[in-house]
């Protein structure tokens, strides 16, 4: 890390309570990610021109919240400060992916914080870590759907609204999280308006982060200001269970047909449902996902929009 001493806490104001709280109930809490000089964005910039090709995603969105339409786009020949001031005029948003596998001082920092995570919550033990970065445009969504790892969001510039929703089959039907571990289907999840009125809804600003249970359905919306955010990502042994019973129920629904499942993921019920998971991917049955075929737009800082179609380019 740059200007932060290693010995300073990322987490500002951890309490007690959070240990019971974490992973079952949203907790917002304070963070000195900023203090570490690696999100200016001047070191943003510099880390896009850094970035693969394969890890910078590019999307365009519209404005609509139950019927997202969606195109994909490229860096074409900006610079990373000119993509920054073409989100900040546009309706875009920029995932720069897996940044701990070609950015050492990202990594560091994730297991900075996730070292401090652990040193509060003994037993607390996580892998397959995952550090990422959004830089967004004002009025921005993030449409409604779930993860399938344990999840937080970190706030550096801008301000968001996140809603998060209950777990309950009302919100999220079993069957839906399947198609999303077998990449039946991407993240988004059926939504009605009227979900909202059982929401939770939280404004991130600035130095803020916030963490959610696993599976909990949410959406977010950028306030009128360029967002820029930083997604961490983690697993446990609970999560991989969960992971893997959940993945199992959606196998044996397929090749055998069953149709009254559980989704406990204690006990000895989970092995087997692993198994057959692991023999579902072994067998190549799982549908393959997150490959984009097609670029929409380029950015381009000096169209009023900040992108140009690649049709017109």
């Amino acid at each position: 890390m740059n200007s932060m001493s290693m010995n300073t806490d990322i987490i500002a104001n951890w309490q007690p309570q959070h240990e019971r709280l974490f992973g079952h109930h949203a907790i917002k809490l304070q963070h000195r990610l900023a203090e570490t000089g690696l999100f200016t964005r001047e070191a943003l910039g510099r880390l896009i021109e850094r970035c693969p090709k394969g890890e910078l995603g590019l999307e365009s969105m519209g404005t609509e919240t139950d019927n997202p339409h969606r195109l994909y786009g490229e860096l074409g020949g900006a610079t990373g400060l000119e993509a920054i001031e073409a989100i900040e005029k546009g309706r875009i948003w920029m995932n720069i992916r897996r940044v701990m596998d070609w950015a050492p001082e990202y990594r560091d920092l994730l297991n900075k914080v996730f070292d401090e995570f652990q040193a509060r919550m003994p037993g607390f033990t996580t892998y397959k870590r995952n550090i990422g970065v959004l830089i967004s445009s004002p009025n921005a969504k993030v449409y409604y759907h779930a993860d399938i790892q344990g999840q937080s969001l970190w706030q550096i510039s801008g301000v968001k609204r996140v809603y998060i929703y209950p777990q309950s089959e009302i919100f999220l039907n079993p069957r839906n999280i399947e198609k999303i571990l077998l990449r039946e289907t991407a993240e988004d999840m059926p939504y009605q308006n009227w979900f909202d009125d059982y929401a939770t809804a939280f404004d991130l600003h600035p130095g803020e982060m916030l963490t959610w249970p696993l599976y909990a359905p949410h959406r977010v919306q950028n306030h009128d200001c360029l967002n820029i955010s930083v997604t961490m990502e983690h697993w446990t042994d609970p999560i991989w269970r969960s992971y893997a019973v959940h993945y199992g129920n959606g196998v044996l629904r397929r090749a055998l047909g069953l149709q009254k499942l559980s989704t406990t993921s204690d006990g000895l019920s989970v092995y087997p449902k692993a198994a057959s998971a692991l023999v579902w991917k072994k067998l190549g049955r799982q549908i393959k996902g997150d490959v984009i075929k097609r670029r929409d737009f380029r950015i381009d800082a000096s169209s009023p929009n900040g992108r140009r179609d690649i049709a017109e380019a």
